[in-house]
């Protein structure tokens, strides 16, 4: 069974000849620390790109096809380029929302909001970034048709930085924008929707270029924390869900994809919220807080209406665990979630500068190996 093949029987929820692998996406590679670590270890397989950044902040890695191949990865993504940065020291820059980043040591952190003291007037001034750049897409069409006729891999369109909520609270500021969702509505609302505005041309600018060939479209809008959701369920409905949701039909009515959405931390309360919308993919399932720990009962509840990607910790199990410990959590997340299909293997975040080549490997190897159906919880 080819990839594709795969991706479409596990999508359907059926069982596949194995569980489908992902690696490599926008938040979903590996930090160039923890790369040019893997490229000394892995004696067999050269790796190139070690300096070809995927993603500025984080400082992660366009991943060698080589690597790919040998982890057994089914995806291909297709990344937007990063268009309108300004560099504004050897150590800072802003990107094309305004946002200013700092280097802090590994990777780059907020450090300036430029709407912080904006008013609604403001916003109908402020320059906002060209939905429309002619480089933001740039040559992709010829990657994507090249992927989608040569190769039997997955064709997904990596995410757009950032996202409705998300470029919210950077553009305004984490403690502003919270305020605003309570005592200023208005504006949080006028904000809301002109970055939804920007998001959809965007992504018609996208899906023009490489709808005909992709299968997945990824959107990263983080909406929890390690203990709880950034909001009340009851504000995440009132403000959020409706502009994803029409963003999710947008996209939905642009090319024929399952939709992967993003959002670290806690969010069991809203995952109703979520497959209501039109979320067919939920990633990146962080086992290591309350309420996605339990994979199992994940499973039970909306394995038969929602999809899961990911579900392997990098916080404690991939920088601490024993080979055997790996292989074991490895075995299980595979049969909790992806008995009877519906289940992509993935870290559940960028693999960090903290965890050994060895366990790297070992994460892939093992999903390989115990993800053959019929899936069981053994290692040995």
């Amino acid at each position: 069974m080819n990839p594709r093949e795969r991706f479409k029987k596990a999508m359907n929820h059926q069982e596949p000849d194995r569980v489908p692998i992902d690696f490599g996406r926008h938040v979903g590679s590996i930090h160039r620390e923890a790369y040019l670590k893997l490229q000394g270890y892995l004696k067999d397989c050269p790796l190139e790109n070690q300096d070809k950044i995927l993603d500025r902040m984080a400082q992660n890695i366009v991943l060698d096809e080589s690597l790919l191949e040998q982890f057994g990865v089914d995806f291909r993504w297709l990344t937007p380029n990063w268009v309108s940065v300004k560099e504004l020291s050897p150590d800072s820059y802003q990107d094309m929302w305004g946002i200013v980043w700092k280097f802090t040591g590994g990777m780059y952190s907020l450090i300036r909001s430029p709407l912080k003291e904006a008013t609604r007037s403001d916003l109908e001034r402020y320059p906002w970034p060209n939905p429309h750049h002619p480089d933001l897409f740039k040559e992709l069409k010829e990657q994507a048709k090249n992927l989608f006729e040569t190769t039997d891999y997955v064709v997904g369109c990596d995410s757009i930085k950032g996202g409705i909520f998300t470029t919210a609270l950077q553009m305004r500021g984490y403690e502003q924008f919270l305020m605003d969702l309570a005592i200023d509505v208005e504006f949080a609302e006028t904000l809301l929707d002109k970055i939804l505005w920007l998001y959809q041309e965007m992504w018609a600018e996208y899906l023009k270029a490489v709808g005909r060939y992709v299968q997945i479209a990824y959107f990263t809008d983080d909406i929890g924390t390690q203990t709880s959701l950034m909001i009340s369920p009851k504000t995440f409905r009132a403000l959020i869900k409706p502009r994803l949701q029409r963003l999710i039909a947008h996209v939905k009515g642009l090319a024929d994809v399952k939709f992967m959405f993003h959002t670290d931390g806690v969010v069991l309360p809203v995952i109703e919220d979520l497959i209501e919308i039109g979320v067919d993919i939920l990633n990146p399932i962080q086992t290591s807080v309350e309420g996605l720990d339990r994979t199992d009962l994940l499973k039970e509840r909306y394995g038969d209406r929602l999809c899961f990607h990911g579900a392997i910790d990098v916080q404690q199990i991939l920088p601490k665990g024993t080979t055997e410990t790996l292989r074991s959590e490895v075995a299980k997340r595979m049969c909790d979630l992806g008995k009877g299909g519906g289940y992509i293997l993935a870290p559940c975040h960028n693999i960090g500068h903290d965890v050994h080549p060895a366990n790297v490997v070992t994460l892939f190897e093992a999903a390989q190996e115990l993800g053959r159906y019929p899936l069981l919880h053994k290692t040995a």
